[in-house]
């Protein structure tokens, strides 16, 4: 994908160059670059499509529930790729209905392409993917992601009410850092489930597909079928999920 290869040969721009759309929230010309990038190569193909993406173009992607609607995130995890923490993606997804239909995950530190289409299945290259088959939270290994936007708000406590008494009951709860491939590991089974709070569609609508297709269950906290603009999210394989969503409840 041309915004990997773009990102792999881009020098990390010092601090000074960093803009932050929020506390510890940033952009840098690397993303809006990317971003750009994958706009072009869609629009080439596909002239009348239209485009969201975190940077450049966040807009309401549900308006027409029967238009395909491309969103994108050019640099998932860029607090990682700043600090050259290997662990940042570029996310594509297809998205009809507020439901993702296509999508593809690249792990850019690793080369490694994740790519599923509604009914066809969730692939790493040419190795078809399924979520894992672990049924005991004790030997669950779990991944999340921190509310770091909001990190005095109400939302941070609930979180940190519901790590204290999942953690305890699994084998290790991990944060890398990047949405994306957390639930494109929960799909190839590196993860056994998966939890954050305040998403945005771009962070996940590739990566729910990904763990659809591979035979795992994504869901909102409520334990409906997660759409893309859902925000708060639980993935997993379907014994994971349902005891994850469980406890969740639980805390709410």
């Amino acid at each position: 994908m041309v915004a990997s290869a773009f990102i792999r040969q881009s020098a990390r721009p010092d601090a000074s160059h960093w803009d932050r759309k929020a506390r510890s929230d940033f952009v840098t010309n690397i993303d809006r670059e990317a971003e750009w990038l994958i706009g072009e190569t869609v629009m080439a193909a596909l002239p009348d499509a239209r485009i969201v993406g975190e940077e450049l173009t966040p807009a309401d992607i549900t308006a027409d529930p029967d238009e395909v609607v491309w969103v994108v995130d050019p640099l998932d995890g860029t607090t990682n790729f700043l600090h050259d923490y290997p662990m940042y993606a570029v996310s594509v997804a297809a998205v009809q209905g507020g439901q993702p239909v296509a999508g593809v995950v690249v792990d850019v530190v690793r080369e490694l392409v994740y790519r599923s289409s509604a009914g066809g299945g969730a692939w790493r290259g040419k190795d078809r993917l399924r979520v894992s088959a672990v049924d005991e939270p004790a030997l669950a290994l779990l991944g999340t992601g921190f509310p770091f936007k909001a990190p005095a708000s109400e939302r941070m406590d609930r979180y940190l009410r519901d790590f204290r008494r999942i953690l305890p009951q699994t084998s290790g709860i991990r944060r890398g850092g990047s949405a994306a491939l957390d639930l494109a590991h929960v799909a190839e089974g590196k993860l056994d489930g998966f939890w954050e709070l305040g998403l945005g569609a771009w962070d996940i609508a590739a990566g729910m597909l990904l763990v659809r297709e591979a035979g795992g269950v994504v869901t909102d906290l409520a334990g409906g079928r997660a759409a893309v603009a859902a925000g708060d999210i639980v993935a997993g394989n379907p014994t994971v999920h349902e005891w994850l969503l469980g406890e969740l409840a639980g805390g709410a």
